[in-house]
């Protein structure tokens, strides 16, 4: 049987095999008798078999893996009809949600081309990208509801190096991304499992003094920025691990830096630009200012992807709302890389920001038994969508502000005042 290895520039396979490990042990932290649903890039095979691996010798009763292939998803853009774009495979979610209700943990490799669909027809990438929206929102809501333990791990693809480093070798871009992966995911140190487990306890002090003040509101200050986002009553701060409920507890995303909590859907007023480009569905959108009244999006401008963004924010009412607001310090060690990553899962852990869509119920004081009403009744956003931005850098200055309206420093400089 023909075998797909890890190239030369993985890395070492046993520094491969230490990321399968932290995303059973530590993303998952996996229960025997537990099934695992898996998704993955066809050029993630190796860490997608090591994870298998991992998860069977963890006590896994099953692993199942869907993959997708960037050719094929092209081939439908180059191809298909128009009218077809608005069709999606609902069986397939259908599957994936009741999987999750009889208890799958779900593991999500990452590392697409952050440009793969830039070319393509924006029209047309809105249409399936809402399409599949609505058949995964099932599944999706046991997600952001932490029914399930759930994770996010990377992969060096070959397309994901060549955007970030494109002055290089493809061997050398990929070697140099795997080393930045690598330290991201604490899988350098010569013990990863007790490195997150020091990690989350530093997270979990940072989330629960921001829980204790209770503020109503915070205030972003800084060149082309004032935003004030008011925060959802009864909101809890989260970040690093999180038990769901099934009571297993996880991270959900490997790597982390951040805290973050529910801003309420109507209390967002301002003006804000991006600090970094947003890679999304296949396309770079940079330069990001939009403008807040009464919790909505009135205004909204890019300077390349301008077309991709409206759409996006046209993707349903909650769209154009606040779902996410999150701290993250300047000085965190995927910010101190200097590297761009053009990919969401480490860009957000490089900087603050805010997320458009769909909020956590989590969030909430009373997230594991908080009802749907609740949720909105307290400011709870409902979106099809959830997409990270960064707000953040060292020039951003972020106070609290209590419910009496006095202002203290959270931030200052992008790093954490106290």
């Amino acid at each position: 049987m023909n075998q797909i290895a890890p190239s030369s520039s993985v890395g070492t396979p046993d520094s491969l095999a230490r990321l399968a490990e932290v995303a059973v042990r530590v993303g998952l932290n996996l229960r025997p008798g537990q099934e695992v649903l898996m998704t993955s890039s066809l050029d993630a095979v190796p860490l997608a078999r090591l994870i298998t691996d991992a998860a069977y010798k963890a006590g896994a009763s099953l692993v199942t893996t869907l993959y997708s292939d960037d050719q094929q998803t092209l081939s439908r853009f180059r191809h298909a009809t128009p009218e077809s774009f608005d069709h999606t495979a609902g069986w397939l979610y259908e599957g994936m949600a009741e999987a999750f209700r009889r208890g799958a943990a779900r593991l999500a490799i990452v590392g697409e081309d952050p440009a793969l669909l830039a070319a393509q027809d924006a029209g047309l990438v809105a249409r399936a990208n809402r399409a599949r929206a609505q058949a995964y929102r099932p599944a999706l809501e046991l997600i952001t509801t932490s029914a399930i333990n759930w994770s996010l791990v990377p992969y060096a693809s070959p397309a994901w190096a060549r955007a970030m480093f494109p002055e290089l070798p493809e061997a050398e871009a990929l070697e140099k991304l795997w080393a930045a992966i690598f330290a991201a995911t604490r899988v350098d140190q010569a013990d990863p499992i007790a490195a997150w487990a020091a990690h989350n306890a530093v997270l979990m002090r940072r989330r629960q003094k921001l829980t204790d003040r209770r503020y109503a509101a915070l205030r972003f200050r800084g060149p082309g920025t004032d935003l004030t986002v008011g925060l959802a009553d009864g909101h809890a701060w989260m970040g690093g691990q999180s038990t769901a409920l099934n009571g297993i507890t996880g991270n959900p995303n490997i790597p982390t830096e951040e805290v973050f909590t529910t801003p309420h859907a109507a209390r967002t007023q301002g003006h804000v630009v991006a600090t970094k480009p947003l890679a999304y569905q296949g396309t770079l959108i940079r330069d990001i200012r939009v403008r807040f009244e009464n919790g909505v999006i009135v205004e909204a401008s890019a300077s390349t992807g301008q077309e991709v963004l409206e759409r996006m924010i046209g993707s349903d009412d909650g769209a154009r709302r606040l779902g996410e607001v999150a701290l993250v310090p300047a000085s965190s060690p995927i910010s101190k890389s200097g590297l761009l990553f053009l990919n969401t899962l480490f860009d957000e852990n490089a900087a603050s920001h805010i997320a458009l869509g769909q909020a956590y119920s989590k969030c909430f004081v009373d997230g594991d038994t908080i009802t749907p009403d609740d949720f909105t009744a307290r400011g709870g956003n409902t979106s099809l969508i959830h997409v990270d931005w960064m707000i953040g850098s060292a020039e951003i200055d972020v106070d609290g502000i209590d419910a009496q309206g006095q202002a203290e420093p959270v931030m200052r400089a992008g790093e954490w005042a106290a």
